[in-house]
């Protein structure tokens, strides 16, 4: 009876599909390239997961995964549970669609009549798609008339192939990529065949309970292996439950997710080739959050490290904060803007000595400066906020002194500055007037990317290129404005004189140089070639350490996200332990030598007068000029800034009269100091009042500042006044001592 209704049912299925218009079927290759994963997978320059990034909140899918790499048991699970007759039919098992029928008449349970291929036609087409009461007739008729065309253009390992990317299984998961990552935490290819089996159930019961999977996979597993005893299905019940409990992989999880937005931005693929190195990421990230956790004590959670290529620009490593460690995870400190300290310097100087207004031999005077600006007098202070007199420029960058910067920038001026810093790769938000002489000290704000590719433009010799983290891209750099980058064919300009970059490097390479401030065992020295500079903002609340070798250039930033102040953390304490870790890791089995002088350098011995102590303001050493400018003696009298004393008469010559002191809020008062000079040279008997009060003797004096109007008066030996200014100081200032009498 069964054949008698089976020939009529289908002589009327192949009638409604001979007079069925159906839409024409995707071609396969049309089906896989328009495929979506729910994540996009970011990869290293090898292939190797970085960062895996949720796109699709409402599905979870993985990646397209061809059939060869899907386990043989999960493909023969599937076909068993299925659609026995999968490699028999021509998209309609017949027989199956006939015992349908019959049941359906006699109210019977049976199994269901869709093939595998008749399932993905109504996977592929909307229209098709099965409601929550099921299928109407119509679109059953519809769904026979696709799986016939599938089946005539497509063959059949791509029908299977589509079908185990395409199938939902329980909950958003869908695709066979995602239900093994999710339930059993491995790729398809590595699939068992209890595995197999619990796959295979719940396509039939997507969302039932972990004992109706454990039987329907029990059921199917004995199909599969006939020998499986009993005590085999009952272990199914514990293994299905254990299974169906896992959740769903971290939609973000990975070891660059700062660098996985930035790209994310850029190109729309289910995965994204990048430049980056996982290993050196991994071991960036391992040594910014454990030199962190050392720092807790210290009000410091956040950190941001970058490492380029020297030759092309290549980002190698990007860690845009210290993660669990942080409070404000989200922000990238690779990208927000900092104050930078004196990291600016090597850049200021190396304008200084390619416009041959200093040498590095050059003497610059480290004492109490107090420069007129239009927002009152700007009276800068060393890190330890101690003066070491005469130094040469070597010293004076080397040992990161700020009153020498400042005198620096004056001469060079801040518009010519934020020309070269913007021509290095360095933009600021505002003019070089705008922020005045404090420029010299990193009073604007930028990007630790940015800086860090402008010290690469020193590394490469002075040549300015763009970065790169799209492997396969020209390389780019962000907007100023923070906006989507603009990619372009690469181009290396010069941004600062070859001579110029060579000298500020061999300086930073110095260990001897940097020694007044950091002494000869730091941890900014290396075994191998490397020239280092680190940096501290206002109010601690920002530390720097960048430097390159022969091949890298590593930025480290450490501070906190929020602004607030660090706890006397210093350069060598902050940032650099990070940098050198970075370093030698970089330089574990790669060497790092001196660059090359270019052409246009000469090196000269030099030989450096004596100071006002009667020693040697410095050891002669040999040094490197721009040609034309070497010079072999260096004295005093070749100070700028300095005041020339012999035959100068009995005149206060700093501070001017009217000056205003604004006192800085962020410094203790009791360490803020305002220095008298007069042009007295050593003239006996010298002595300043400060509102008739007698305060000190010499031709010099450094005050302690309070606010209020003052008469300040240099006073001769018979006590005859020999000149006399007025200033004020503004601020919260110590309290005026009590008259002496």
């Amino acid at each position: 009876m069964r054949a008698t209704i089976a020939r009529p049912l289908a002589a009327l299925l192949c009638m409604l599909a001979a007079v069925t218009t159906a839409a024409a079927v995707p071609t396969f290759d049309a089906v896989k390239r328009d495929f979506r994963s729910s994540d996009v997978a970011v990869l290293d320059r090898h292939g190797e997961l970085l960062q895996r990034v949720r796109i699709d909140p409402t599905v979870r899918r993985g990646q397209w995964i061809d059939l060869d790499a899907v386990s043989p048991a999960l493909r023969t699970a599937m076909v068993l549970s299925e659609d026995k007759r999968f490699y028999e039919h021509s998209g309609v098992d017949w027989r199956a669609a006939s015992s349908a029928a019959w049941g359906n008449l006699w109210n019977t349970k049976t199994r269901g009549a869709s093939t595998i291929t008749m399932q993905l036609a109504g996977l592929l087409d909307d229209d098709l798609r099965r409601a929550s009461g099921g299928r109407s007739f119509s679109q059953k008729v519809g769904q026979t008339v696709a799986a016939a065309q599938l089946e005539r253009s497509w063959r059949k390992d791509q029908v299977l192939e589509a079908y185990l990317n395409t199938v939902p299984f329980r909950g958003e998961i869908v695709g066979i990529d995602a239900l093994s990552r999710t339930l059993f935490g491995k790729a398809p290819h590595g699939l068992d065949a209890r595995e197999a089996a619990v796959a295979a159930a719940l396509v039939r019961a997507p969302n039932a309970k972990p004992a109706v999977v454990a039987q329907r996979a029990c059921e199917v597993l004995r199909v599969m292996e006939p020998e499986r005893s009993k005590s085999d299905c009952e272990a199914m019940d514990m293994f299905a439950s254990a299974a169906l409990q896992k959740r769903a992989f971290d939609s973000n999880e990975g070891i660059a997710p700062h660098l996985a937005r930035r790209v994310l931005r850029e190109r729309e693929k289910d995965e994204i080739s990048t430049t980056l190195r996982a290993p050196l990421q991994r071991f960036a990230l391992a040594s910014l959050q454990r030199h962190l956790r050392e720092l807790r004590g210290r009000h410091v959670e956040d950190g941001a490290l970058v490492v380029l290529d020297n030759a092309n620009g290549d980002v190698l490593a990007w860690v845009g904060s210290s993660g669990v460690l942080s409070q404000a995870a989200e922000v990238d400190g690779v990208t927000a803007q900092r104050q930078p300290g004196s990291t600016l310097k090597p850049l200021l100087y190396a304008e200084a000595l390619a416009e041959r207004r200093l040498t590095a031999a050059s003497l610059l005077d480290d004492s109490s400066a107090q420069i007129n600006t239009a927002g009152g007098l700007y009276i800068p202070q060393n890190y330890d906020r101690q003066f070491k007199g005469p130094v040469s420029v070597r010293t004076a960058l080397a040992a990161s002194l700020n009153v020498p910067a400042v005198r620096t920038l004056v001469m060079v001026s801040p518009a010519a500055f934020a020309r070269q810093l913007r021509a290095a790769g360095v933009p600021l938000k505002q003019s070089g007037d705008y922020y005045g002489y404090s420029l010299a000290l990193g009073s604007a704000e930028v990007s630790l990317l940015a800086l860090t590719n402008g010290y690469r433009t020193l590394a490469n010799g002075g040549r300015f290129g763009e970065t790169r983290v799209v492997a396969g891209l020209s390389p780019s750099l962000p907007s100023p404005s923070g906006g989507r980058s603009k990619t372009e064919e690469m181009q290396v300009v010069r941004a600062v004189d070859a001579g110029a970059a060579f000298i500020v490097g061999d300086i930073l390479s110095d260990a001897n140089a940097r020694a007044r401030t950091f002494g000869l065992d730091s941890i900014l020295s290396t075994r191998f070639w490397t020239a280092v500079k680190t940096g501290t903002s206002k109010d601690m609340r920002d530390n720097w350490a960048l430097g390159w070798s022969e091949r890298y250039t590593v930025g480290v930033w450490v501070g906190n996200a929020s602004g607030a102040p660090m706890w006397d953390v210093s350069g060598t304490s902050g940032a650099a332990p990070v940098w050198a870790e970075v370093m030698r890791f970089l330089h574990a089995n790669e060497p790092s030598r001196a660059p090359t002088p270019p052409t246009g350098l000469v090196r000269t011995h030099v030989t450096f007068g004596s100071g006002n102590d009667g020693g040697l303001l410095e050891a002669a050493r040999d040094e490197w000029f721009l040609q034309g400018t070497e010079q072999a003696e260096f004295a005093l009298d070749s100070v700028p800034g300095k005041s020339q004393r012999d035959g100068a008469s009995a005149r206060i010559t700093s501070p001017s009269n009217g000056t205003i002191i604004a006192l800085d809020p962020d410094i203790p008062p009791n360490r803020q100091r305002v220095r008298f000079e007069s042009g007295a040279g050593d003239r006996a008997g010298l002595r300043w009042q400060i509102d008739g009060n007698p305060f000190a003797r010499g031709a010099s004096a450094q005050w302690l500042p309070w606010p209020g109007r003052h008469a300040i008066q240099l006073v001769d030996a018979a006590g005859a006044i020999q000149d006399e200014i007025k200033l004020e100081v503004r601020g919260a200032g110590v309290v005026s001592p009590a008259p002496k009498r």
